[in-house]
């Protein structure tokens, strides 16, 4: 299976418009941490990006998460998952892939991704990574990748390509079953999914399990009941289930406290 799969450039058809939602409704437990947030520039190749940061206001090194945004672009709701990350200890950089550019249109964000070479993308994870590396807030040692659609096939490529990725996590994105590709992966991977998922359906989700089972890689798969694609976005009229939303939350933020905190 490709990366760049019919699966992965799924149709409008299949997912309605989205209004952006600013935030989540699932509240976060535990100690929740004061925070900063701002737009920081960075190389990436020789292009200069922008990413939003989200960073707990107290002094301290914290565990990293490169946050990977939907086919929408960089929206108020990607932001607000940045900031929940940072409020629990995490330093959360949200990448912008499309380059400022953001839209409700699927068949604008059709277009979006299609215009997007997945060297730049891959060049775009790698620098992040980097900027992570350099800043003093960051456990060097403790950083992961988040990602949902087509930044959940995007936070797969980063576990491919960055061989110390400590931990990644795919939401409804694209996979792979070549075993040959699984194995350049270093780090326990999480997929979360709908069970009724027309986009990326649930065979080749079991494959990429039983590819990546077979090679010995750390794998968890969810399937969600009832639920298709994107159902984890409050922006999502007709396909988001607050309370499968709200335990595909718990069941990442136990994976995240898990892989990167311990």
């Amino acid at each position: 299976m490709k990366f760049l799969s019919k699966s992965f450039f799924f149709t409008a058809l299949m997912i309605p418009v989205l209004t952006f939602a600013a935030s989540s409704d699932f509240t976060t437990s535990g100690k929740e941490y004061k925070i900063k947030t701002t737009t920081v520039k960075y190389l990436s190749g020789k292009d200069t990006v922008s990413a939003y940061l989200a960073v707990p206001e107290v002094k301290g090194k914290f565990p990293a998460l490169i946050v990977i945004h939907e086919w929408w672009g960089l929206t108020p709701w990607m932001k607000q998952n940045a900031e929940n990350f940072a409020k629990r200890g995490y330093v959360a950089l949200a990448i912008d892939l499309f380059r400022g550019k953001v839209t409700n249109d699927p068949k604008e964000a059709m277009e979006l991704v299609k215009a997007l070479p997945k060297e730049r993308a891959i060049t775009d994870l790698k620098s992040a990574y980097a900027y992570l590396l350099k800043m003093n807030e960051v456990d060097t040692k403790r950083i992961g990748s988040i990602g949902w659609c087509f930044g959940g096939g995007y936070s797969f490529q980063a576990a491919l390509n960055l061989p110390n990725l400590k931990t990644c996590v795919v939401n409804y994105g694209s996979l792979s079953s070549d075993e040959n590709l699984i194995r350049n992966i270093h780090c326990p991977v999480q997929c979360n999914f709908g069970d009724e998922d027309k986009a990326i359906p649930p065979s080749e989700v079991r494959a990429f399990d039983a590819a990546a089972k077979k090679v010995g890689l750390n794998v968890t798969v969810n399937f969600f009941p009832g639920v298709g694609h994107a159902f984890m976005n409050p922006g999502n009229k007709t396909g988001y289930k607050k309370n499968i939303a709200d335990e595909a939350w718990k069941d990442i933020y136990a994976f995240l406290d898990k892989t990167l905190k311990k």
